[in-house]
């Protein structure tokens, strides 16, 4: 949950020993490592408002702890797994700050690093019209998987809201 500012140094760090320097790996690495977190907190969340009663009946039944899991809790958590899992990628999608550090060439760079550093034929021109059609080509997958999963985005946040 720090700033990315404040851990770019010793992160990178980490890539160059790693050997993953301009390499896909140290943006899925980077990701990882700050999407983690907030995954992590947002699903605990969800699953504390889950019934005790449901495990135990499951209990009860025979099933064991991966059945219970599989089987019981993994269909409920559908809504806070779509909702959490979009946020995180959306938060990965708009990064720019370890793309930038963490790829040199075109081949491992992201879109928002790639759409910043567009330039015109000379110093003095800036491709505006280029560099918003970009913006909205890049914007276009995040507005259909918010569409095409809306239900359990609003499901997945409103999830424990109300106690009854």
């Amino acid at each position: 949950m720090f700033p990315q500012v404040a851990v770019l140094s010793g992160l990178f760090e980490l890539v160059r020993w790693l050997g993953l320097y301009n390499r896909i790996g140290s943006l899925v690495l980077s990701y990882l490592i700050f999407t983690l977190p907030f995954t992590v907190w947002v699903l605990t969340t969800f699953m504390r408002e889950l019934p005790k009663e449901l495990e135990e009946a499951a209990m009860v039944d025979g099933a064991g702890p991966f059945v219970i899991v599989t089987r019981v809790f993994l269909p409920l958590m559908g809504p806070a797994l779509a909702a959490t899992g979009l946020l995180a990628f959306i938060a990965a999608w708009n990064e720019f700050l370890f793309a930038l550090t963490f790829t040199l060439t075109d081949d491992a760079r992201t879109v928002p690093v790639a759409i910043a550093l567009m330039s015109g034929a000379s110093q003095y021109e800036l491709p505006w019209g280029q560099i918003m059609a970009a913006s909205v080509v890049v914007t276009v997958p995040l507005i259909g998987l918010v569409l095409l999963f809306q239900r359990r985005i609003v499901s997945g946040l409103t999830a424990g809201a109300v106690k009854g």
